[in-house]
């Protein structure tokens, strides 16, 4: 007989999780109908989203219910269903920017939040490039090569999870580095540490850099293909929304990245060599609301500890470091650096203390 937490944990997130799949559904559906609300989206994850969190607080499954669904068909087919949702969005949305008749206002809204289908796009493609098979890891590029990012699931795998929270990590932020700083320093390293992780490995192949087997061929050629196709069959204003909403997605990632390790650093061991990660190098948040439709990347100490671990039974970790809220209502703190600032830095500081001090 099941008690009441895993009737709980089954009954909730077996349906909390479709909440991701909104947001590319209401693109799809405002775009199909030749409209679209252009703002709904932004005003729905940035705006209301935050304030659902609030009302709903912590997230009250108990630790250990998670484990429950460690592998499930249900859990692993809403990803491969958001990676069809947002290429209908996709392929609805450059047709509907072709047509030249959108106002200013809708055309930029529009690309922000097909950007913001993207951008969640990515933390699906981050899940399934954590996975094992092939198959899962096309998915994730599918996600990836429209927003101009194929490089992440390599770098972030073989590179962010090694060095997180060092200065050899683009993608950590550094304390009292505003977010725009970051955004260039980590847009940039993170590729470009793509393309050195790639050439090391030829080495060790013992095959040339410029041979075929370099991903990083694939990844930087595969979205100038994507942008001449669409030039070529739509025309310039769907190569504008298609660059847009890429800039858009990634530029999501990029935000997430900045608030998952701010002002966070292991401990130097030798030169070069640093003490293994640890729940203390990553910042959490165990809100429900938002915990449901990022699958549970918030729960990000576990995800380190356990990069293979899928979403559904990560685990949330009380006593490592946590944000004041969610990450839709941190994200747009982050976009105004003296309130991040205000907000985070004594945080970061007392953690910074209690990390020399361990």
């Amino acid at each position: 007989m099941h008690n009441a937490p895993t009737i709980y944990w089954r009954i909730l997130k077996h349906i909390g999780f479709v909440l991701a799949l909104l947001g590319p559904l209401h693109a799809v559906g405002g775009f199909f109908v030749g409209g679209y609300h252009a703002w709904h989206l932004l005003v729905v994850a940035f705006v209301i989203s935050p304030l659902i969190d609030v009302a709903l607080g912590e997230d009250p499954t108990p630790p250990g219910q998670e484990g429950l669904a460690r592998r499930h068909l249900w859990f692993d087919g809403l990803l491969l269903v958001y990676v069809l949702a947002y290429w209908t969005a996709l392929v609805l949305g450059l047709i509907q920017s072709a047509q030249g008749d959108w106002s200013w206002a809708d055309r930029v809204g529009a690309t922000l939040s097909m950007g913001v289908v993207g951008g969640i796009g990515i933390v699906v493609a981050h899940e399934l490039g954590h996975r094992k098979t092939r198959t899962e890891r096309l998915f994730a590029q599918l996600l990836l090569q429209p927003v101009c990012y194929g490089h992440f699931t390599l770098e972030h795998n073989r590179g962010h999870h090694a060095w997180v929270a060092t200065p050899g990590d683009p993608a950590s932020a550094r304390l009292g580095e505003s977010y725009y700083r970051f955004w260039w320093r980590s847009v940039r390293g993170t590729w470009l540490s793509a393309w050195r992780l790639e050439f090391e490995r030829m080495q060790r192949l013992q095959v040339s850099p410029w041979s075929w087997r370099n991903a990083m061929w694939r990844h930087t050629g595969i979205p100038v293909l994507i942008a001449a196709a669409v030039t070529v069959w739509l025309g310039p204003w769907a190569l504008l929304f298609w660059l847009g909403q890429a800039v858009m997605a990634f530029s999501l990632l990029e935000v997430v990245n900045y608030l998952e390790h701010y002002g966070l650093q292991r401990r130097e061991t030798g030169p070069d060599r640093y003490e293994p990660v640890r729940p203390v190098h990553s910042w959490n948040s165990n809100r429900l609301f938002s915990n449901l439709f990022l699958y549970q990347l918030q729960r990000h100490s576990d995800h380190h500890t356990r990069p293979a671990q899928p979403y559904q039974a990560l685990q949330p970790c009380p006593d490592a470091p946590q944000l004041p809220s969610g990450y839709t209502a941190m994200i747009p703190l982050a976009l105004i650096p003296p309130l991040w600032f205000a907000v985070m830095n004594p945080r970061a500081e007392r953690w910074r203390q209690v990390l020399e001090n361990a």
